[in-house]
């Protein structure tokens, strides 16, 4: 009774997190006038402030020396905050640029990516069923490049950053918290230089658009921090199989957003090379749920085959 309800609780947790992952497009455009290199600075700022506050709170520095001790890890967690600088930037401005459908397709296929990088870095080999999948999502990179006129650079741009810093959080093995705390931490000096530097030269709309804005800005520490807290709590109560399909939420929400409340346009191409991913998608997934099931059969029946020692 205590596992389903933790299992419940887990749940709902992590249909909290990816879906304030999913209804973020609608909070950056609120921040405008405030261009994309300001709110994401300000979004550092903030994110430190309340990670800090949380680990005050908590009282969890013991991780910090050991962090310090080890320049390796060190070295990846500032590659991690730039990818992850990388990964914020483009999203925002995309999202404020009317991009809210191709930022959205990043998010399909990071899991298509990062499959992509598990084969070519970390030497892994694929089924056939996944080999299926990357061929799928490749049509789809070039039917919408095709569509786009171009390359879908926004959306190769936010998967190929998030997978390869998800890829470097794997390495780190630290918690949702410190990392963010470790991160932030590392973004933070050029972030405060660069809104004090607006601040300077009069470019700031910090203060200059009222006190509403200025919370507002203020307010993307929580926005960033709170999903992270409800994702740590959620991977903790539920396997990682739901987690997985839990993700596809975010990506769902945003381009239901781009297309029926930003009404950005979906011409028949894209339709095509968006089915394509979804393809690929469902592939994924129930390639996914029939592996974990085989492999817990196996744990069931492995089980089995062990005697039970008789009482003396």
């Amino acid at each position: 009774m205590k596992a389903d309800n933790e299992q419940r609780t887990g749940l709902l947790y992590g249909f909290g997190a990816y879906g304030m992952w999913g209804l973020v497009p609608l909070f950056w455009p609120l921040l405008k006038p405030s261009g994309a290199i300001e709110i994401l600075a300000h979004r550092m700022v903030w994110s430190l402030a309340v990670v800090g506050l949380a680990l005050l709170v908590l009282r969890r520095w013991g991780w910090i020396r050991e962090l310090v001790r080890r320049p390796r890890k060190l070295g990846l967690t500032a590659l991690a905050a730039l990818l992850i600088t990388v990964n914020w930037g483009v999203y925002i401005w995309s999202v404020n640029n009317g991009q809210v459908v191709e930022a959205s397709l990043g998010y399909f296929i990071n899991p298509l990516v990062s499959i992509a990088l598990g084969v070519l870095v970390l030497g892994e080999r694929l089924r056939r069923v996944q080999w299926t999948a990357v061929g799928l999502s490749f049509a789809a990179v070039l039917v919408l490049a095709v569509g786009y006129g171009r390359p879908p650079w926004i959306s190769l741009i936010l998967a190929s950053s998030f997978a390869t810093y998800g890829l470097i959080k794997k390495k780190l093995n630290m918690g949702g918290l410190e990392s963010l705390t470790a991160e932030t931490a590392v973004l933070f000096p050029p972030a405060l230089a660069y809104v004090l530097w607006l601040g300077a030269t009069s470019q700031s709309t910090f203060a200059s658009q009222g006190v509403g804005h200025s919370l507002l800005l203020a307010s993307t520490g929580l926005v960033t921090a709170i999903p992270l807290v409800f994702f740590g709590a959620a991977a903790i109560r539920v396997p990682l199989s739901t987690l997985g399909l839990l993700q596809y939420l975010a990506p769902v929400f945003q381009f239901g957003l781009g297309v029926l409340y930003f009404h950005e346009a979906m011409p028949p191409e894209r339709w095509v090379g968006f089915s394509l991913v979804w393809a690929a998608l469902a592939l994924l997934t129930w390639d996914a749920l029939r592996t974990a099931r085989r492999s817990r059969a196996r744990l069931e029946a492995a089980r089995a085959a062990v005697p039970t020692p008789e009482p003396a």
